[in-house]
């Protein structure tokens, strides 16, 4: 699929889109929305909003209406869908599709955006099929002519995901899933302080009738001791294992029991097991006070989190360009994200592996059934797996492993700690607490740690080891005296910049000391996002969702007050991610940064502009600033240029957010990642352990023996330091190049900048099948031969 370079100002002239969300609302669909809605104007193109749905589509008249600029304002931190939403029984049937065509046809409208489940993905696909055959109808019927029927001989669709299950095969997140898990894990955090209170069991049920993800990370993010998911039923006499575990955690001192349960749960047998079956077993076995909570409807409440925003706009963006560069030939896409990287994949694949992964549920396949529910869901399952399910052994390894926290505090580095703690214990390690950074390990500020020592650690911000930003080259005597002392055979390190510098230090001092000959792992744990060799750190997303709330109070009194705008100050050193982020997540009309230069130009032109925008009917303003963006153009410099040049149009406020953006309770992402992290991490170790392993004695001076445990575009993957050393700008303490740079042109054009968007980077079309598990071979042969013939 070649991209041609052409205007992508004028790609969508004389084009007109149409826009719907259906199916069960989700947060985030009105990011989506807005996007499609301005990258649409911004092409040229006219965009229409489709109400309620496909019933809207049917039933035309004032249902399909001309989308504005303006019309899209303040509809980003809004939860829900917008311009609405309804379960169709008309669209199902031929009648009803050629109502919509007809209304389709009548207002030249040839590109469909449809956000929603599988089963609106599919109705909309089946439309596109049938499209030509629903024309030759009316044409027969006398409602269109032959030339309307000639203009609009083909249509485009694009599919979004918006479902809180996560249930769509070839994305990693569907939109709304990471706003439901925010509402669970709200939810937990309450419940268990009252548990924790009363020594309490409680059983939590929440959404997922054929999916387990929310269950599944709700139960990885609050180190939940028992899930139930319908894609892997418990095995038989599961009841006493249940009971032995939850026993077991009391004796060992735990005050509180929490058992997570899919809506959709089942046995082995097919029966379905309910949050009450759970209740009277534990009552009936245990006599424990036992509590049930059904959170139903709360999951799709609330406004959207910054993940989801930035979701939204990222796959509108993708959206429009997948309909503007579709052709007759092309087959219908979905729009979806891996790792990091939008990506398109054809409509029907996708939805054929999620109906793939019904058939291996009812056909008793488990296995193959998270399989194809996709590598993000198979490692959340074996994490939690390892977590949850394992005793630890009863011979121990001899190996003593050091976890030390470094630089500031952030949210989910006690989640790493957790689980890479657990971890470790499974293996028969020995695992030490260090206090205070590089420093307490210098002074033997440590002291073992325990299985229970960590419970209840993964919904704990900050860090309970404490943390010090002090580098340890000038304690390096000091420090292999205590690896000596304590006999530790690795360290892991947890934090920032510093702990990247700190490991290399320590690296290089391995000439010099034999002690420091050990296997070492750095998990990047800062808000700043800064560290090389990941492109995210634990803490960042905790950080984003402080901000993007903060501003949308912000914007909120700005709207109140007509005619005003803020300036923000956010953190994160020279590192410009989370004023970029932030920037899309709430709708800022800049962002200064350091990555991305500006002059005294860009600052008169950010002006004109608001100047501008206060004519029309937005009369509001959000302006972004990372704190050492740049040394002259201050926070106090750009309010008070902005307050003169706005005198009589505006006026401006500015606020310093400051250290809040450390503080509170870790984001659902925050829990999961610091705990695969953490588990990972421990693995890698131990498999590193027996490697250099020599006469009796660790000895590791190889530079793959002290690596950057990083997430890189679709996989978690480790690096060594020395390597990084050439990708880092020191000076700055940022990586030399950043993927979220990438993301800044999209956030100009939805503020109404005349931009040019490189449209030489977008996504190519890619095929689930690789995804796929074993399939019969006839049915193999003819897919790879369908895949072949596209492909052509």
């Amino acid at each position: 699929m070649s991209h041609t370079s052409m205007d992508p100002t004028k790609m969508g002239i004389g084009r007109s889109i149409a826009v719907l969300t259906s199916g069960g609302d989700a947060q985030g669909m009105n990011a989506a929305v807005r996007a499609t809605v301005r990258v649409g104007l911004y092409t040229g193109a006219k965009v229409y909003f489709v109400h309620e749905g496909y019933q809207g589509l049917v039933d035309g008249g004032d249902n399909i209406k001309l989308a504005t600029w303006e019309s899209v304002s303040m509809m980003l931190q809004l939860g829900g869908t917008v311009i609405g939403s309804a379960r169709c029984m008309d669209f199902r049937a031929r009648e009803g599709r050629m109502k919509a065509a007809l209304n389709l046809v009548k207002l030249g409208i040839t590109n469909l955006c449809v956000i929603g489940g599988d089963g609106s993905l599919t109705g909309a696909n089946q439309f596109r099929t049938e499209w030509s055959t629903l024309l030759v109808d009316l044409v027969k019927a006398g409602k269109i002519s032959d030339d309307e029927a000639k203009t609009s001989s083909h249509l485009n669709i694009v599919g979004m995901v918006g479902s809180i299950d996560n249930d769509f095969c070839g994305t990693d997140m569907t939109i709304g899933t990471d706003s439901a898990l925010h509402r669970i894990i709200e939810v937990v955090d309450a419940i268990t302080t009252t548990a924790q209170s009363h020594q309490r069991t409680f059983i939590l049920e929440v959404m997922g009738r054929h999916c387990g993800y929310l269950a599944l990370v709700t139960a990885l993010a609050c180190g939940a001791d028992w899930v139930f998911i319908p894609e892997m039923p418990p095995d038989e006499g599961w009841e006493g294992h249940l009971c032995r575990r939850l026993a077991d955690q009391r004796a060992r001192g735990c005050r509180l029991n929490v058992i997570i349960v899919a809506e959709g749960a089942m046995g082995r047998d097919g029966k379905p097991i309910g949050s009450e079956d759970i209740k009277k077993l534990v009552e009936k076995n245990l006599g424990f006070d036992t509590r049930t909570t059904v959170l139903g409807h709360v999951q799709r409440g609330g406004t959207p989190s910054a993940f989801d925003r930035i979701l939204g706009s990222r796959m509108g963006v993708e959206a429009v360009m997948a309909l503007l560069e579709a052709t007759p030939e092309t087959p219908a896409c979905v729009v979806s994200l891996s790792g990091n990287q939008a990506v398109r994949l054809p409509l029907m694949e996708c939805v054929q592996v999620t109906k793939d992964v019904t058939t291996a549920m009812a056909e008793n396949r488990w296995e193959d059934a998270i399989k194809l529910r996709g590598k993000s869901f198979e490692n959340n399952w074996n994490t939690y797996k390892m977590l949850a399910h394992i005793n630890p052994p009863d011979t121990k390894s001899n190996i003593n492993v050091a976890i030390v926290n470094v630089g500031a505090p952030c949210a989910g580095m006690n989640a790493a700690v957790r689980s890479a703690v657990r971890i470790g214990i499974i293996q028969g390690h020995n695992m030490l607490a260090v206090h205070d950074g590089f420093e307490g390990l210098a002074h033997g500020n440590i002291e073992p740690i325990t299985w229970t020592g960590v419970s209840g650690w993964t919904g704990k911000g900050g860090s309970e080891l404490g943390t010090k930003r002090v580098l340890p080259s000038k304690f390096i005597e000091e420090i292999s005296l205590t690896i000596a002392k304590f006999n530790i055979h690795s360290l892991v390190i947890i934090g920032g910049f510093e702990a990247f510098m700190g490991g290399l230090e320590l690296v290089t001092a391995r000439e010099k000391y034999e002690e420091l000959c050990i296997p070492m792992v750095v998990i990047p744990a800062t808000v700043s996002n800064n560290v090389p060799g990941s492109d995210f750190s634990i803490g960042a997303d905790t950080a984003l969702n402080t901000i993007t709330s903060t501003c949308d109070r912000i914007k909120q009194s700005a709207a109140g007050t007509k005619r005003r705008v803020f300036i923000i100050e956010t953190m994160g050193g020279y590192c410009g991610y989370l004023a970029t982020m932030a920037g899309l997540a709430a709708g800022a009309d800049a962002a200064y940064i350091y990555e991305d230069k500006f002059g005294i130009r860009d600052l008169e032109m950010n002006v004109e502009h608001l100047v501008q925008k206060m004519k029309t009917d937005v009369k509001r303003g959000l302006i972004l600033r990372n704190e050492k963006c740049n040394a002259n153009y201050t926070t106090d410099f750009i309010f008070a240029l902005y307050s003169e040049e706005g005198k009589g149009v505006f006026d401006c406020r500015k606020n310093i957010l400051g250290h809040m953006q450390q503080g509170g309770t870790p984001t659902p992402f925050d829990r999961n990642f610091g705990t695969k992290m953490g588990s990972k991490a421990v693995l890698w170790l131990t498999e590193k352990l027996k490697e250099v392993y020599r006469h009796g004695r660790i000895f590791a001076n190889t530079p793959d023996s002290a690596c950057v445990l990083g997430m890189r575009k679709r996989a978690l993957t480790f690096q060594p330091l020395a390597e990084l050393n050439e990708q880092t700008d020191f000076e700055h303490r940022i990586p030399k190049t950043s993927w979220w740079l990438k993301l800044r042109p999209i956030m100009k054009i939805l503020a109404k900048y005349n931009i040019s968007l490189d449209t030489s980077e977008h996504a190519h079309m890619e095929h689930v099948i690789k995804k796929r598990v074993s399939m019969p071979a006839p049915l193999m042969k003819k897919h790879k031969e369908e895949v072949e013939e596209e492909e052509e």
